[in-house]
This record gives C-alpha cells, sequence and structure tokens, in this order.
C-alpha cells in the first residue's frame, strides 16, 4: 500500500511539473535574432493549453501566427511560414524555457537556392507586463 501511495504521489508531482512548465511560458517575449540584414527585433507571444502552443510572431516582417507549436516540460517548439521579396520559407524553432529566458535555435526551411542559412542561436525574455 506504501508503494502504491508513493508512486501516485510521484505521479502527481510530475503532471504538476509539466502544467508549471507550460503555464511558464504564457505571455510576451521580446529580443533580437540575427538576420541576412543584421539584428532584428522579435516579439513572440505564446499561450500553452496543455502540450500545444499558441501564439504570434512579430518582426519587421510583419506578424504571423505560430504553427504547430509544443511546449513538453521545458523543451518548446514551433513553425512561422514566411514570404520575403516572393520566397516562402519556414522558421523553425526549438529550445529550452528557463525562468524568465527562452533560448532558441532557428533553422530555415525553403528554396534558398542551394545556399540554406545555418541555425541561429538566440535568446528572448519575458516582457514586463
Amino acid at each position: 500500500m506504501k508503494v502504491r501511495t508513493i508512486c501516485l504521489a510521484t505521479g502527481l508531482l510530475l503532471a504538476l511539473c509539466v502544467v508549471a512548465f507550460a503555464a511558464g511560458i504564457d505571455g510576451k517575449w521580446t529580443g533580437q535574432v540575427q538576420g541576412p540584414q543584421g539584428a532584428m527585433d522579435i516579439t513572440i507571444v505564446l499561450k500553452a493549453d496543455g502540450e500545444k502552443l499558441t501564439g504570434t510572431y512579430a518582426s519587421q516582417l510583419g506578424e504571423a501566427p505560430i504553427k504547430e507549436g509544443s511546449i513538453k516540460g521545458d523543451a518548446v517548439a514551433f513553425k512561422v511560414e514566411r514570404e520575403f521579396n516572393g520566397t516562402k520559407f519556414t522558421l523553425v524553432y526549438k529550445g529550452k524555457l528557463a525562468g524568465d529566458e527562452l533560448k532558441l535555435t532557428r533553422t530555415m526551411e525553403g528554396d534558398f537556392g542551394g545556399q540554406t542559412p545555418p541555425p541561429t542561436d538566440f535568446t528572448v525574455k519575458r516582457a514586463a507586463n
């Protein structure tokens, strides 16, 4: 009976930790990321619903919805579809939530004429309300 109680308590604690991580990502995140034209200011607004992550991504190219977003523990992933000068591409973001910082790696998917840009690491911080 004691082992069962410990297992149930451990399972409940793990479930609460997952909820705490997911709720911890909700809100506005700001920072800069290096692009082909230099540093670009970005704003990411995120909302978790269980492991599903939704929101928007805004930069000098405008605002776009987050697609295929997920949060599992502290692991975060999402995609943003963009177009620039008639070229469509997808920005793929993966990273870790660490308190008031979101450490991300951005890769790009699309037709770049054989010159796919290298991955970019950057950090955004929770914006003050």
